[in-house]
């Protein structure tokens, strides 16, 4: 659910487990799985007894989820950890690799003795190797045969007497095959030969190995990194910057600040016409060839990330950079929930069929309501016609009554009085003595009652009574 809704940021866990102590044969390659996940994506660090293992140790390469070893050495047994941290927390695999050396290597057919043979030698084809002061290296002279032979190292024709040589048991054993020099200094300039031999021959190879001596200078950036990269929207990228000197340099990220964002730092540096920030820096590891590395690592990356960055490498005597460009690409999540909200109604559908429904509803009830009033009020005034004979005034009783009266307006129901009116005028000329007209011989009154009965819209239901008098 929070794969397909929106982001868990959870801590890194390990996804599935390994056994954790593994063995290869000499020579061989291994690989150590790190199955390990969060979110965001955890970044992998490996270590080899307590050491960063980084790009400067050619045969180990960091892969996304495992560490791959070519070429597989005796000095390569040890505990490995792979490190997986990210914002929320970290976890740990923890390896012990054993590294098994090859069987004495005996002719099977005849039963004879085998004469030495260096096993790794494309590790051995650069013979001639030149380090500045202070630097390492490191000689190798893998060989078999049977029965298993020996190793001695010369240094200009002479035995070469040290550490290694003169560690004893298996220890001693492990480490004799690789010499490694330390903390070079001018005077371990020279032939380094390796003498191998047993009861069915010997073989040897010879080193040259050139220490040179620093001179003040700046830092160089060497290699192509930092280069140009481009990382998706809440991806993890990261730049390199690899940096040679004859001290220790300072290595320094820097991000140009674009004109009108200043005011978004607390501090920034004028380098040149533009302005950068100072990024956090992380640790400088030193190489075996002498130079140093550091890396900057983007996670989450965002719009803002994007721009140029710049990797400043400064020691006593100078400081020399390099640039690369981040581009982050756009975040389709946005575009993607803005397409159904353009198309999308701001009410829901049961609302917007309801409300026109409903006023239509209202009206034609109004409408029905109103004719229906309409028919009921024409229908409570019931014209002549509908009389019998016996109620109907004759016409001309009719004249007579509207010719001794005034004129009255013209009205859409009524011929001319109502019958209250028409009495009382009666009444009145009779008092008066008739004006001259000729005393009038009224009928005997007839009356007609009815009940109508009306129901309303509302619910209400009531009854009125019509009342017709005839003369």
């Amino acid at each position: 659910i929070c794969s397909l809704l929106a982001p868990c940021d959870r801590p890194p866990r390990v996804s599935e487990r390994v056994p954790h102590r593994q063995s290869v044969r000499l020579g061989r390659t291994m690989k150590l799985p790190c199955p390990v996940e969060g979110d965001p994506p955890p970044l992998i660090m490996w270590t080899k007894d307590g050491r960063n293992i980084h790009s400067g140790w050619t045969r180990f390469r960091v892969l996304q989820h495992a560490l791959r070893i070519k070429e597989v050495e005796t000095e390569d047994a040890g505990t490995y950890i792979c490190k997986a941290t990210n914002g929320f927390g970290s976890v740990n695999v923890n390896y012990t690799l054993i590294v098994v050396g090859k069987s004495l290597v005996k002719d099977v057919l005849t039963d004879s003795w085998v004469r030495p043979r260096f096993t790794q030698p494309s590790k051995m084809r650069k013979r001639v190797i030149a380090r500045p002061v202070g630097s390492s290296v490191r000689l190798k002279c893998t060989a078999s045969g049977n029965p298993r032979p020996d190793i001695v190292w010369l240094k200009d024709s002479r035995p070469l007497v040290d550490e290694h040589s003169r560690a004893g048991g298996e220890e001693g054993k492990k480490k004799r095959w690789t010499l490694s020099l330390k903390n070079l200094t001018p005077e371990q300039s020279g032939k380094y030969t390796c003498h191998v031999s047993n009861r069915a021959g010997e073989i040897n190879a010879t080193y040259k190995v050139e220490v040179i001596q620093r001179t003040n200078s700046k830092p160089i950036l060497t290699g192509t990194h930092p280069v140009n990269t481009t990382v998706d929207y809440g991806g993890t990228t990261s730049f390199q910057c690899k940096v040679r000197s004859d001290v220790k340099p300072v290595i320094q990220w820097l991000k140009r600040v674009e004109p009108g964002d200043e005011d978004k730092f607390n501090s920034t540096i004028e380098v040149g016409d533009h302005r950068f920030v100072v990024l956090p820096t992380g640790e400088v590891w030193s190489r075996p060839d002498g130079s140093y590395l550091n890396k900057l690592l983007i996670t989450r990356a965002k719009e803002e990330d994007a721009g140029m960055y710049i990797c400043l490498g400064a020691n006593t005597m100078g400081y020399s950079f390099r640039s690369a460009y981040l581009t982050v690409l756009p975040d389709l999540k946005p575009q993607i929930n803005s397409i159904p909200m353009a198309t999308s109604p701001s009410l829901p559908w049961p609302v917007i069929i309801g409300i026109p429904a409903g006023v239509a509803f209202i009206l034609g009830t109004a409408l029905l309501w109103f004719c229906r009033s309409k028919r009921t009020c024409s229908s409570s005034t019931p014209s002549s016609s509908a009389l019998p004979a016996a109620q109907r005034l004759s016409a001309t009783s009719r004249e007579r009554a509207c010719a001794g009266l005034p004129p009255q307006p013209a009205s859409g129901d009524k011929d001319c009085l109502s019958y209250e009116e028409y009495v009382a005028h009666q009444q009145l000329l009779l008092a008066q003595g008739g004006s001259g007209l000729a005393p009038k011989v009224y009928p005997k009154i007839y009356t007609d009652i009815h009940t109508h009965t009306h129901s309303h819209v509302d619910g209400k239901v009531h009854q009125h009574q019509h009342i017709h008098y005839q003369c």
